[in-house]
């Protein structure tokens, strides 16, 4: 049988307020409602559940002690002598505050301790008389008071002896506290250099200084100084590197929860790094080139641009269309890379998505949400309003905040283990892990390079992922292709073919108006007849003070895309005819740095063009030139043109990637509007246009690699 909590007639706290029982309907097990009259007001009633009342903090009886469990969790820490000393102590303490040691005991009380007729300090001091006279040391009235205190605020824990000497951050002024808690943080996050001690030290004192008045708070001793520095980093925890250190102080508040896509696009994961790959161009100039990748949290699906140094707006537009076009298989490829030997359900979506037929075994995805950092061209608004044509929400994580997107982060590790590290020219991940004659290996071209990656994403799809788990599979790794397989039945797969129309959309975009000799940028003109009827006038945008909306390619600086009223019309370079080989912006970067003005802005453009058409023969027929202008020629060669078809949109035909250099220019005439674009403010400033490279080595795969289909068998089983 229960013992009765409350009874008729019983004072109680509830709500800031003191009560008495009024009446008890039902039995404490059933769960009783408790009528409860205010002893201080007018005699109102209220009535409550039994649950409502000990779900209050502060409910409990006026006289004593609320009733509270042991926490058996924290005694079991300390030895049993001491937790019976705790007990015993609970059962004086109640002794003193309500006359009885046990609550459930009704029997006489004491007369010492009887709260009829005696004050709580004559109690206390009866108790202390008590303990002393059977032989506890040092009672007196205080120690009654501390235990109480002790019992009210932590329960039977609090009366345990707990002998801990205060650390280090407990004697410390907590005004100097604060100031290092607020300082570190900081210099964490501005990614400086550690320095000593000294420093810190002075800054503290200015930062009190300028809070509190100066001399108002003396920061300690040096020496004490440094420990207590210490001991703020090891709490905060930012010990360790400066890498660890920005880590650490941008890392959001915890708890953290995993990111969880159940589709494929919902999330899409982007960002760049340099490839730990040197590669040889023309002439044996040596350098790196940069990756650009995307990760699908769903299947973990990678796709990624390889480009010079410098990620641009048209690699990001590229990678996306890489993401909703099919990968066509390339001459050479082994037939187990082919999307037909793979477990996708190939003719259900051949009969949906024609492009599907000779496609290698990548999937094909339209993103829904891209997160990306915060560099400049990521978060420019050039690609937010590519992202919105395509109906893509950008979702930019916090500054230097890299666990946000830890999906593609760790995806870089990846590539350096199942693909840098296999190649000549491999740098390391840090400069301690380079060897010393990197640069004399026999190094991998571009195109041979370029053609691996390729091969190397189809690899990648068909590797299990121990982060892919199928619910009724929970024992196996799956691939992302068996990942994609056997979400398209849950998510559907529907084909978004891009027109040209559409890739325009992705290019960079810059505002100019139209004038009597077309559209000047870049010291270049684009006329066209098109442009007829549209000169002079204002395009209607008032954002942009009626300036025409003009698309350009970065890759390809023979062309720009102008939206007129009937949509784009493709307009031409003047000087296009004047120039008998593709060139890229690392070219005409260097003909504009070396070529002199001396006439007006249409002489000087007809001379660029004329010295530029001289260059690229000269180059073309391996005459001797400098040193700076074979460095031009080999980034020139390794560059890679992104076509824009009149018709469809073929991304797969990109065939290497551009490398190449900021320009240098000579000082501008400020009044001149044909000031190339690296000298404005856009996002875009240092996009300019490249050309197609050789076509890639027919029959070249890579070597060792061995593809296992996903339809063999395999040794242990697909059921746990």
């Amino acid at each position: 049988m229960s013992r009765q909590i409350l009874s008729i007639g019983d004072a109680l706290q509830h709500g800031g307020r003191e009560w008495t029982v009024a009446g008890i309907e039902g039995t404490m097990v059933s769960g009783a409602r408790i009528w409860l009259a205010d002893k201080n007001a007018d005699g109102s009633l209220a009535v409550f559940t039994l649950t409502e009342l000990l779900n209050d903090p502060g409910f409990g009886p006026i006289v004593g002690p609320r009733l509270r469990v042991p926490q058996v969790g924290l005694l079991s820490t300390v030895p049993e002598g001491q937790q019976q000393r705790a007990l015993d102590l609970e059962r004086h303490v109640r002794e003193v505050e309500t006359g009885h040691q046990n609550p459930s005991s009704k029997g006489r009380v004491k007369p010492q301790y009887d709260p009829a007729v005696t004050t709580l300090a004559q109690r206390e001091q009866a108790k202390a008389d008590e303990l002393a006279a059977q032989g506890w040391p040092r009672v007196s009235r205080a120690t009654v008071r501390r235990w109480r205190a002790r019992y009210h605020a932590d329960g039977v824990w609090g009366l345990v002896v707990k002998r801990r000497g205060s650390t280090r951050l407990e004697r410390a002024d907590p005004l100097v506290v604060e100031a290092l808690r607020a300082l570190l943080p900081e210099e964490a996050l501005r990614s400086r250099s550690r320095g000593w001690k000294k420093r810190m030290r002075r800054e503290t004192q200015w930062w009190l200084d300028a809070r509190h008045g100066e001399q108002s708070v003396e920061v300690p001793a040096m020496s004490t100084f440094n420990k207590l520095l210490d001991a703020v980093e090891e709490s905060l925890g930012l010990q360790g590197t400066v890498a660890q250190r920005r880590a650490r102080a941008a890392r959001p508040a915890p708890p953290f929860k995993p990111t969880l896509a159940l589709r494929p696009g919902e999330i899409v994961m982007m960002d760049s790094s340099p490839l730990d790959v040197l590669v040889v161009l023309d002439d044996g100039v040596v350098g790196r080139l940069e990756l650009t990748t995307a990760v699908d949290v769903a299947m973990r699906g990678l796709w990624g641009v390889l480009r010079p140094a410098g990620t641009k707006l048209t690699d990001v537009a590229v990678l996306l269309a890489q993401m909703m076009t099919p990968l066509v298989m390339r001459p050479g490829w082994d037939a187990a890379l082919s999307m037909a030997a793979s477990v996708v359900p190939h003719e259900r979506l051949t009969a949906v998505d024609e492009r599907l037929q000779d496609a290698a075994a990548r999937p094909v995805i339209v993103p829904e949400t891209v997160v990306v950092d915060q560099g400049k061209v990521f978060i420019s608004p050039a690609t937010r309003a590519a992202c919105e044509s395509l109906g893509i929400s950008l979702q930019p994580v916090p500054p230097a905040n890299g666990p946000a997107k830890g999906h593609v982060e760790r995806g870089f590790g990846s590539i350096n283990t199942e693909f840098c590290q296999w190649l000549p020219g491999f740098t390391g991940s840090r400069v301690g892990e380079r060897g010393s004659r990197v640069e004399q290996e026999r190094l991998w071209t571009v195109s041979e390079l370029q053609a691996l990656w390729e091969e190397f994403l189809v690899h990648w799809h068909h590797r299990p992922h121990e982060g892919l788990r199928h619910p009724l599979m929970p024992r196996k790794a799956l691939t992302p292709n068996q990942m994609w397989a056997a979400l398209l039945p849950v998510a559907g797969y529907v084909p978004v073919p891009l027109s040209a129309d559409d890739f325009v959309e992705l290019l960079p975009v810059r505002w100019q108006p139209i004038t009597d000799a077309g559209v000047r940028f870049g010291y270049r003109t684009y006329d066209d007849p098109c442009l007829n009827g549209h000169r002079g006038q204002g395009s209607g945008v008032a954002s942009k003070k009626g300036l025409w909306e003009v698309h350009y390619n970065p890759y390809d600086p023979v062309r720009i895309w102008v939206r007129l009223p009937g949509g784009f019309r493709e307009v031409a370079w003047i000087h296009a005819t004047s120039v008998g080989l593709p060139f890229t912006h690392h070219v005409w970067e260097h003909i504009c740095k070396v070529v002199e003005r001396t006439g007006s802005r249409e002489e000087h453009e007809a001379e660029l063009a004329l010295a530029l058409d001289d260059f690229l023969k000269r180059a073309a027929r391996k005459e001797k030139l400098s040193a700076a202008e074979r460095r031009v020629a080999a980034k020139s060669r390794a560059s890679g043109g992104v076509p824009v078809p009149a018709g469809g949109l073929n991304i797969l035909d990109v065939p290497a990637p551009s490398f190449g250099l900021a320009g240098v220019y000579a000082v501008p005439d400020l009044d001149d509007d044909t000031v190339p674009y690296a000298y404005d403010s856009g996002d875009e400033a240092e996009d300019i246009l490249g050309s197609p490279d050789e076509a890639l080595e027919a029959g070249r795969s890579a070597v060792g690699f061995h593809v296992l289909g996903d339809m063999e068998a395999e040794e242990d089983p697909w059921l746990p």
